[in-house]
């Protein structure tokens, strides 16, 4: 990690990742997935909600009000729940966006770190957490991830150690047993696209950039309006059949 510059403070990182996250939006409701390029583009789209859960894990550390953290995600998870169902072609209780397992890891780092909490306590809120989030994109992984970031806080190493464990031992097995080795016609080897969000993170510098009003508020509102345009695009535009066609 030493010869890698930090250079990025925490707004940056944050922008990349809502840029490459509408990108592998854009690239999963408007480009077939039984064509390689889709899964090319979708590379590099992995290792967006790795960076957010480390920021909801840092929020934790350096915000003045926990609950009224939590309580501002889990309103945006109601927010942009139509938004993604809508988008993604779910229906209103088959999945909801990884805002929702973004806030409950965010609950269960709270419970964790209190230490008047009953260990079994600590332990029954992690499995409800991860129990609730698991029909959301990415699942109760988001939520292992913000413990992992979390926890070991403080001590980078360690807590990439930990998102690499989690990664390669519980995320893709588990996309491997819900959608199988191949996605259509190709492997699934574009989801190891989350461990690029390690150089991206080893970037980071430990300053939050400039405090603004607009960067306070950016993801709560990029998020559902980003969903909100890839629908309207998706429902009065032909691009799903011209970028179709021409692959």
């Amino acid at each position: 990690m030493g010869i890698i510059r930090k250079t990025l403070t925490a707004n940056n990182l944050k922008i990349i990742a809502a840029g490459i996250m509408f990108f592998d939006h854009f690239v999963s409701v408007f480009i077939p997935h039984n064509e390689l390029l889709s899964l090319i583009f979708r590379l590099f789209g992995r290792a967006a909600a790795p960076v957010f859960c480390y920021f909801i894990a840092e929020g934790y550390h350096y915000t003045s009000n926990i609950k009224k953290y939590i309580g501002r995600l889990l309103v945006l998870a109601v927010v942009s729940h139509l938004p993604y169902i809508l988008s993604f072609g779910y229906t209103m209780f088959q999945a909801t966006s990884v805002v929702w397992p973004l806030a409950l890891g965010l609950i269960a780092l709270a419970v964790c770190k209190n230490g008047r909490i009953n260990v079994i306590i600590k332990l029954a809120v992690v499995l409800v957490c991860c129990a609730v989030s698991y029909t959301a994109n990415w699942f109760f992984v988001a939520v292992l991830w913000i413990l992992v970031f979390g926890m070991f806080h403080g001590n980078f190493k360690r807590q990439i150690a930990g998102f690499c464990v989690v990664g390669a031992a519980i995320y893709m097995p588990m996309i491997l047993r819900n959608y199988g080795f191949f996605h259509e016609r190709f492997p699934q080897w574009f989801q190891f696209g989350i461990f690029l969000a390690v150089p991206l993170l080893a970037m980071y510098n430990g300053k939050s950039g400039s405090k603004t009003r607009f960067m306070s508020w950016f993801f709560y509102v990029f998020y559902p309006a980003h969903l909100i345009l890839l629908y309207l695009l998706k429902k009065f535009t032909a691009l799903s059949e011209v970028l179709g066609s021409r692959l």
